[in-house]
């Protein structure tokens, strides 16, 4: 093999990992959900944004806020996870632009005064923190269930606010029994790659 990373831990995170519908009541730890982000903190964005924000919900009031707005197949799953978290983009993070990215720290002012910038650049980076953070959930033994079939409008209004953009809602555990579909077929890499 070509890759650094050893045959276990390549299935561990890719080859073997697939999105979990079922859990087992088994608790995910806020300290690891910490290690979680103490690792996936350092994967690459553009000027080291970091426009990720996570809501945790674990709650059984935040669950029920929460399943009336997920789509109707999600919603059985979401109600059982042992943690759900929603992941959502902060629109004001170039805030923190001259303390992330010090090299640069004009990049707030010159890079994204404009509204409309910051919310392409936070709904990018933060879709790249938030892949990496499934990935960060794979490390640590754990499987899930990254969903986009809810209501945008609805968990914005509940649980965030007018600068937060929700992205996705991942369902967090020990996948439990029948928690998988069979592996969907993948393109191959003639298919994708193109060398100019």
């Amino acid at each position: 093999m070509s890759l650094v990373l050893d045959s276990a831990a390549q299935d561990l995170l890719f080859r073997e990992a697939h999105t979990a519908n079922v859990f087992t009541d088994e608790p995910v730890s806020e300290e690891q959900v910490q290690a979680i982000y103490d690792l996936v903190k350092y994967g690459p964005t553009a000027f080291n944004q970091t426009p990720l924000r996570i809501v945790l919900v674990r709650s059984a009031e935040a669950r029920e806020r929460l399943v009336p707005h997920m789509a109707e197949g999600n919603q059985a799953k979401t109600a059982t996870a042992p943690l759900v978290a929603i992941l959502a983009a902060d629109n004001e993070f170039h805030e923190e632009l001259p303390t992330l990215f010090p090299v640069f720290p004009q990049a707030k002012d010159v890079f994204f005064a404009e509204r409309t910038a910051r919310e392409s650049a936070a709904g990018m980076n933060a879709a790249l923190q938030a892949a990496y953070f499934i990935i960060g959930v794979r490390a640590a033994g754990l499987a899930a269930g990254p969903m986009t079939g809810f209501d945008f409008a609805g968990v914005q209004k509940e649980f965030l606010d007018d600068d937060h953009t929700p992205l996705m809602v991942v369902n967090i555990g020990k996948p439990g029994e029948g928690a998988f579909h069979p592996r969907s077929p993948r393109l191959a890499f003639d298919e994708v790659v193109t060398t100019v």
